[in-house]
Parts: C-alpha cells; structure tokens; sequence
C-alpha cells in the first residue's frame, strides 16, 4: 500500500470532498475551510483546512463565531499532517480542548481481515430496526461509559432515510448483547469508514472485535469498497495493525463549547 497516495486520497474523498453524515447535515465550503452544520443531535465541526500561518487564526476565529451563533458546541478535526504545523497550538489558544490522539488507520477491504469469525457461542447480528438500535445503545453506554441518546438518534435516522449507507452489528452471546460496532459507506468513493466497535469488559479479549471487524470488511468487499479506515484508539490498534491495517496518521478532536 503505497500510503502517501492512499492519504492524499482519503483527504481528497472524505475530507476536502466530504459528504453530509445525517439527513439533518450539510457540507459547507467556506474559504480554505470544509464543515459539517448539523441539529443538536448530529456531529458538527471541521472537516478540512487548506491554511496556513497567515489564514489560521481567522480561519479559527470565523468558524469560533459561527458555530457558537447558534449554539452548537463543536469538533475541529485536526490531523497530523495538517498545516500550520502549530495548528493545535492556535486552537488551544483559542479556547478549544484537545481530546485523546487517535491513530488512522487503513486496510484493504479484501486484506487478511476477512478470516477472524466469532468465538464459540457468539453470533453477530445485524441492526435493521430500533430493537436492534436499543441493543447497540446498551452495549456503548456499558462498554464506554458514555450516553449515546445522540449516537441512537443519528442511527435511526441513517436507517430511515439512507439504509444502503450503513451497516450496523451487534454480537450476543446466550442471548445478551456484549459487542457492538457499525460501518458508515460513502458512495462514489473506495473508503467505507469503521466505527464505534466496543465490548463490554466481561467479554473482552476473546475476539469479537475482530470477527465484527471481519463482517463489516465481508459487507464494504460485497458493496464494492476497496478501503476500510478506522480513527484507532490505543487499545484498538495492535489488534488492526494484526489485520493487516496500516497507520498513515493521526488525528486529535478538538472540542469548543458555546
């Protein structure tokens, strides 16, 4: 995998050429600067930036007093190799909180990831309906400890109104719902994106995340996608890097509050 010219691709594709995650989102290019405008409920920030150290700060500054103008908190998507190279440093600055890095990570859709099944007992499920949504909800709110109301709202309305763009699984073993995980597909590009793959502690270590890994890789080979791309947390990384999964580079969510 020649990974120079695979990001340039996934930068030109998912980024610069971003398409609206959510039937309540739109895409806006405004300047050197590529955003998501959604409703309460979906994902709203930056997506990508052309600038450099004359253009960052205004550019930072436009995208501060448009967003909180309606008061919508929001993410500034900062990659590693994204310019200037102190573009952390300025948004810090102003105002925004850095989250935890992430790793890109990005595989063939048809690599070695194609083998790893469940273990013994454990079926994979596939989410068509709100039952299925409640189950996936379950799993996050145990396994991460977050709320995911806003994740069961963006679910539900991907399956109403674009159900051909995502597939969402959850694994059950005996009957309860121990792992759970979905796959967003971007039509007219080669990535469908991975997401949201997580396991209730009880259950971890035993493979499921590789097995729904594998579905969802089956599901993007199926539908003709060529790449699969993860924002990888630590934990999640070693396990893709075995699944034949390559770093390219990082990425750091920037959050402002309004």
């Amino acid at each position: 995998m020649d990974h120079v010219a695979i990001l340039a691709l996934y930068d030109r594709d998912l980024r610069e050429g971003a398409q609206p995650d959510s039937p309540d989102a739109r895409v806006e290019r405004v300047g050197r600067v590529v955003r998501q405008v959604s409703s309460a409920h979906g994902w709203n920030g930056v997506l990508w930036t052309d600038l450099d150290e004359a253009s960052a700060d205004a550019a930072i500054a436009e995208q501060i007093a448009h967003f909180t103008g309606f008061g919508r908190e929001f993410e500034w998507k900062l990659y590693g190799h994204d310019a200037p190279a102190d573009l952390g440093r300025r948004l810090s600055d102003a105002g925004f909180t850095a989250q935890p890095e992430e790793t890109l990570m990005i595989g063939e859709a048809a690599g070695p990831v194609l083998d790893a099944e469940p273990p013994e007992g454990v079926r994979i499920l596939p989410v068509t309906d709100a039952a299925g949504v409640d189950l996936v909800v379950e799993v996050h709110e145990k396994a991460f400890g977050t709320d995911s109301s806003r994740l069961r709202h963006q679910l539900l309305a991907r399956l109403a109104a674009d159900p051909d763009t995502v597939v969402a699984v959850v694994a059950l073993a005996d009957g309860t719902p121990v792992s759970a995980a979905r796959m967003e597909l971007v039509p007219g590009t080669r990535f469908a994106g991975l997401w949201g793959g997580g396991t209730v502690e009880a259950w971890r270590g035993r493979g499921i995340y590789r097995a729904l890994v594998a579905h969802r890789a089956r599901a993007a080979a199926e539908r003709g996608y060529h790449y699969l791309q993860v924002d990888a947390m630590s934990t999640s990384r070693p396990i893709l890097e075995r699944l034949g999964f390559a770093p390219v580079t990082t990425t750091t969510p920037y959050l402002h509050m309004p």
